[in-house]
């Protein structure tokens, strides 16, 4: 009896479902991704937009005509035009046909920017803050962007010692102008400045010699603001973290208090130290070297056992082991550091595993980056060719000559693998101005006041019309006017001539000097006339070079109470010279050198042959020798000689062909020309025919742009050629600064003289230059 009745109840629940079904068919229809899974995009269109174009809307859509419709793809779509940035609103539209349909995105743009308004700043003028905004007057308001902005501005603001600083934002819509105006609120703070720094806990180290690691510093003179930066503070923590772990102390933690007065305005700083234990190293171990000694690569292993460990000393004899087989062509040589806590002493064990592959070759060389000089003007400085084994001497010498020319501002060098054993070396260079229009002023003490008009270019090349760059050739003419100088030059230099490494060059020229007896001039000077230079680089190091001078001199202007020897010596005279000189040059830097040496020595000879009015021979010899000790210090010893004779018809060297010495060039503390034969009746330098000088500086950092000097200078110049070395030496001692300004090199010398002539007092006297390029 149940069955029938059963049946009844589910055949009436089945007839109902049926029935839902019809009715709620077309509901379910309007909804396009259910009914148009199976069609395909009729066509894409944009409305609404204004400023923005359609092709940089649609170029951010993935639903394409022809394409299968899918919802996700439409829901994506959106997401996609939102994130262009500059949208209030967007929606999708979707228009159905028989078998196709149209998708229309409908955007609402973001209003432009009529007006951006800074309020509350004092410390910035609004010129300033602008320049750190990503969003624009005119330009479609972008919130992304303009949060951006807010957040670098702030940053500046910590960077300037606003470390309370806030700073946020308001839109609204001009109703008037339908623009938005965006307003950047300010709220300064107070600027921050550090009163005292403490360590607290050091015992290994004392807390000057960790503040001296750090950026962070109290306020000195002018030379150190005292601000408070957050930033830098948090690097200058990982500074002194990482000097303490390459102490063998691994364990070290540190924990900074800041504590600000009630103003905000100042600030205290107290950083508590945990040492930990000191790590020494236990055992130093190398293994898979064959192609080097032993005994070598424990010379590159600076490492000691029972010192402390340091994981920078660690990479720095793995660096400088793989430096080893650089330097013998094993470029792909790997060296691995490892290192083991000793269970029985609780210290380090350091193995490095060496894997040297095969020596490689040069394969080809390509040069990168050099948009004005020719690949030729580079590829002459490098010392590889292809068909070589890599060495890394090779390619670090190449390194400094490229830089010696003065045209790049950046140098690296890469591989290429190409085979089993071969590889191309890429020279990737970045080029610096070469070339200059300048004019301008300087003053020293040995020329006083000038003004100048010049025109270089050091990458100079003649045949290369309209730009005349990229040969590798210098170009120079120069106007000089100044209260005691007066000079006008032009000069020409080819260092390769024909693309084989001979020099030719020339120098046409007119220097007149007038009397300044307080610069050691006692007459006027006047110097017109050319040279022809040839030259010869025989090696890395060594080269010669030949000139020969003819000019016509004058002297006037000689007081009438002066000796009848410099009298003698006023009108003109036709000076023919030729110079022999040798040269050999180590340095690392021709510019800044660190290490290395510098030797020249030459000879001149007028008349004669040569003829001429005069007739003399001048011996002349010169040596630098720099000495790199601690980081960007350096010790220059340096040394000059020379001799000077006349023959023949001449009874005298000219006093323009003599030798002086006192001053900013020579031996500081004493008068320029100070040193050496004086007319007793004027007082005026006479010169000599020998001299001799020699000095010691040593050159050390005190904050980035500024360095320190401190010097001895000793020597003295001989009336006759026989009187070289017969004594009368002057000395002299002092200190000084280099300064690198915006306007150039600033180098200020305070010398000392410790011994003087009869009658005369020991007064120092301080020597200043200024960059003539400003």
């Amino acid at each position: 009896m149940r069955t029938p009745v059963f049946m009844k109840i589910f055949s009436r629940a089945l007839l109902l479902l049926a029935l839902l079904a019809l009715f709620f068919k077309p509901v379910f229809s309007e909804e396009p991704g259910a009914a148009s899974v199976e069609k395909t995009v009729k066509g894409v269109y944009i409305i609404g937009n204004k400023t923005v174009s359609s092709s940089l809307i649609l170029s951010k859509v993935k639903s394409k005509q022809g394409e299968a419709y899918k919802k996700n793809t439409v829901d994506e779509d959106i997401k996609r035009i939102y994130g262009i940035g500059y949208f209030s609103d967007v929606k999708a539209e979707i228009k159905e046909y028989e078998d196709n349909l149209d998708i229309t995105f409908v955007v609402v743009e973001k209003p432009p920017i009529g007006q951006i308004i800074f309020t509350g700043n004092k410390a910035f003028r609004d010129e300033r803050l602008k320049k750190e905004l990503k969003i624009k007057q005119d330009e479609i308001l972008d919130e992304r962007q303009l949060k951006e902005s807010i957040k670098v501005i702030r940053e500046l603001y910590y960077k300037k010692g606003f470390t309370h600083a806030k700073v946020d934002y308001a839109i609204r819509l001009d109703p008037a102008t339908n623009k938005a105006v965006v307003t950047i609120m300010v709220d300064e703070g107070k600027r921050v400045k550090i009163r005292k720094i403490t360590f607290e806990g050091n015992k290994a180290f004392k807390s000057g010699q960790l503040i001296k690691l750090m950026a962070t510093k109290t306020a000195w003179w002018f030379f150190r603001s005292g601000i408070f930066n957050e930033d830098a503070f948090e690097g200058d923590l990982e500074k002194v973290k990482v000097f303490y772990e390459n102490s063998g102390y691994l364990d070290i933690k540190l924990e900074p208090e800041l504590k600000y007065d009630e103003d905000g305005r100042f600030l205290w700083i107290n950083i508590k130290v945990d040492e930990g234990k000191e790590y020494l190293v236990n055992t130093v171990a190398t293994t898979g070297n064959a192609v080097i000694v032993e005994k070598d690569i424990r010379k590159a292993i600076k490492m000691t056992v029972g010192k402390a460990f340091s994981q920078e000393a660690m990479r720095t004899d793995a660096d400088a082991m793989q430096g080893l087989y650089f330097e013998k062509g094993y470029i792909y040589a790997t060296v691995k550091p490892e290192t083991s806590l000793n269970a029985e002493t609780n210290n380090i064990d350091v193995k490095y595993t060496i894997v040297e592959n095969e020596l490689t070759f040069v394969d080809k060389i390509e040069i990168k980056g050099n948009v004005r000089t020719k690949d030729k003007v580079i590829r002459r400085e490098l010392r590889l060719r292809p068909g070589q084994p890599f060495d890394g001497k090779k390619l670090q010498r190449s390194k400094e000559r490229l830089y010696n020319l003065g045209y790049f501002e950046d140098i690296t060098f890469d591989t290429e693998k190409t085979a089993d054993n071969k590889a191309n070396l890429i020279v990737d260079v970045k080029e610096t101005k070469t070339g200059e229009f300048s004019f301008g002023g300087g003053f020293s003490t040995v020329d006083k006041l000038v003004g100048f008009v010049q025109v270089t270019q050091r990458n100079f090349d003649i045949t290369n019309f309209p730009t005349f760059t990229g040969g590798g050739q210098q170009l120079a003419i120069r106007a000089e006017l100044g209260t005691v100088r007066r000079d006008y030059q032009l000069s020409f230099t080819e260092p390769w001539v024909f693309d084989y490494p001979y020099l030719f060059g020339f120098d046409v020229y007119q220097n007149t000097h007038l009397k300044a007896a307080d610069v050691g001039y006692g007459y006027s000077e006047r110097r017109r006339g050319g040279d022809l230079r040839l030259g010869k680089e025989f090696d890395d190091y060594d080269r010669a070079d030949m000139m020969y001078r003819l000019e016509d001199v004058k002297i006037s202007d000689v007081d009438d109470t002066a000796l009848v020897d410099l009298q003698k010596e006023q009108g003109s005279n036709i000076i023919s010279s030729l110079s022999l000189g040798l040269t050999r040059d180590t340095r690392d830097s021709a510019m800044s050198p660190t290490k290395g040496y510098v030797l020249y020595g030459s000879v001149q000879g007028a008349g004669g042959p040569l003829q001429g009015d005069k007739n003399f021979v001048k011996y002349f010899g010169s040596s630098s020798v720099y000495f790199p000790f601690f980081e960007r210090h350096v010790l220059k010893l340096s040394a000059r000689a020379g001799v000077v004779g006349a023959f023949g018809s001449s009874d005298a060297v000219p006093i323009y062909e003599r030798f002086f010495a006192g001053g900013a060039d020579s031996i500081r503390g004493y008068k320029e020309r100070g040193v050496g034969p004086k007319d007793p009746a004027t007082n005026s330098p006479l010169g000599g025919e020998a001299m001799l000088i020699g000095g010691a500086e040593y050159v050390f950092p005190v904050i980035d742009f500024l360095k320190g000097a401190i010097f001895m200078d000793a020597g003295n110049v001989w009336q006759k050629e026989g009187d070289f070395g017969s004594g009368g030496y002057k000395y002299s001692a002092g200190t000084g600064v280099r300064v690198k300004t915006p306007v150039g090199p600033v180098k200020l010398d305070y010398g000392y003289p410790l011994k003087v002539d009869p009658g005369e007092k020991k007064i120092g006297r301080f020597h200043f230059s200024l960059s003539r390029a400003f």
